[in-house]
Formats: structure tokens, C-alpha cells, sequence
């Protein structure tokens, strides 16, 4: 059998301090996962289950200066701890799932505000607002090998050397056991997944021209900057 043209490349991510890189299979997502940026967005904290939604595996972007996105006057920044899974895996006890996981980054799990507000009004879903083109700046890779399971320390974003969110790892409502646990009940897991952990309060709009800067401690600190779409 042929393809009728080529396979677009795997999105893949570099693997830090190796010359190897980690192909992308999925990319999920977890909405709400830290009290003051559910509070921030109108939720209460106190769902019974993580919130998830996706991104298309190509959202992930290892470029640092990025086109202003299409069709949208409100794009917003949400930075995140992503997990990286190595393993296969369905109903996983929340006890085994770190076996699962190779090893984190940082990523901006960047957002069409605007677009999101008007799917929310209307109860449509969120595909526009979140799985855009470029939607996922991301560090490379730090295996757990290397830096173990992250269980607290800062993770933080500054656009223009100013400080927007500012949170810790240890004040996600779910722990990311619990969170790979309870994905795993409804999709098999397996190696290239992402998953991205929530974000901080503190979220908020991003023009062109603007710089951020994204650190979590011991996982990595992202640059993006933000031109002018031609």
C-alpha cells in the first residue's frame, strides 16, 4: 500500500542532555487543577474527577519565537508541568502510575480565549480555542532517571519580566498518580502520550511582541516570544 502523498513527520521532543527525542502520540490535558485558576475561570475546586481535553500531537512546538495565532484579539498564557508517558497501560491504580511515566517538561498550553468563551456560551467544544496551530511550546524532556518524580516546587510565568502566575507543583487538587489513574480509565495509555497537569492562577492575555519566560523548578525554564503574523 501507498500513501497517496508523504506522512507528515512524528512530532517529536528532545530528550535532554541525549541526542535521542520522544515521539508524540496524544496530548492530553487537565482543565482546572489548581483552586485559584478554577476560582480565576468561575468553577468551584471541588469536582469529583479531573476535567480533560486534547490537543492534536503537532500542537507541540519546539520553536521560541512564534507567529501571533489566526483569528483571535485574546490569546492567553497557561503554563504547565507535562508529563511525559513511557508505559502502556488501562486501569491503572493510582499506586503503579508512575511506572508509566519517562519524564516531565514545560509547556504553555496557549489559549483562544475569545473562542474558548463563545464555545463555553454556546456548550460547544473547545478544539478551536485549544488545538491550534503552535498551541504547545514545550522544554525538552528530563527523564525520571534523571530528576525523579517532581511531587512540589515552583512553577511560574512572567510575560515582559513580569510576573504572572506563580504557583507549586505540590497544590494540584489532583496529584499526577491520580490524574494518570483516572485517564487510564477511560483511554489506554501508551508511550509518546503527553499529559498536561493545569495551571496556576494567575492567567492572562498576550500581545505581539511580548516575551514569556515559564520555570518550574528542576524540570526547565521555557522562551517564547510572540511576532507580529505577517
Amino acid at each position: 500500500m501507498r500513501y497517496v502523498f508523504p506522512p507528515a513527520p512524528t512530532p517529536s521532543i528532545p530528550v535532554s542532555g541525549t541526542d535521542s527525542a520522544f515521539p508524540v502520540r496524544r496530548i492530553w490535558c487537565v482543565g482546572r487543577n489548581y483552586g485559584e485558576h478554577t476560582r480565576e475561570m468561575g468553577g468551584d475546586p471541588a469536582n469529583d474527577t479531573p476535567i480533560f481535553f486534547a490537543k492534536p500531537a503537532d500542537a507541540v512546538t519546539l520553536d521560541r519565537t512564534l507567529p501571533f495565532p489566526l483569528h483571535t484579539t485574546d490569546l492567553h498564557h497557561e503554563i504547565e508541568l507535562a508529563v511525559a508517558i513511557g508505559g502502556q497501560g488501562v486501569h491503572v491504580p493510582a499506586g503503579k502510575a508512575l511506572d508509566l511515566v519517562y519524564g516531565y517538561a514545560l509547556a504553555l498550553d496557549m489559549t483562544r480565549r475569545d473562542l474558548q468563551a463563545i464555545a463555553k456560551k454556546k456548550g460547544q467544544p473547545w478544539d478551536l480555542a485549544k488545538g491550534f496551530d503552535q498551541s504547545c511550546p514545550i522544554t525538552p524532556i528530563r527523564p525520571v532517571t534523571e530528576i525523579g518524580h517532581p511531587t512540589q516546587g515552583r512553577i511560574s510565568l512572567s510575560v515582559n519580566g513580569e510576573i504572572r502566575q506563580n504557583g507549586e507543583i505540590r497544590d494540584l487538587i489532583w496529584p499526577i498518580p491520580e490524574i494518570i489513574a483516572t485517564l487510564s480509565n477511560f483511554v489506554e495509555l501508551r508511550p509518546g502520550d503527553l499529559i498536561l497537569t493545569g495551571t496556576p492562577s494567575g492567567v492572562g492575555p498576550v500581545l505581539a511582541g511580548d516575551r514569556l519566560v515559564g520555570e518550574c523548578d528542576g524540570v526547565g525554564r521555557l522562551e517564547v516570544a510572540y511576532a507580529t503574523r505577517d
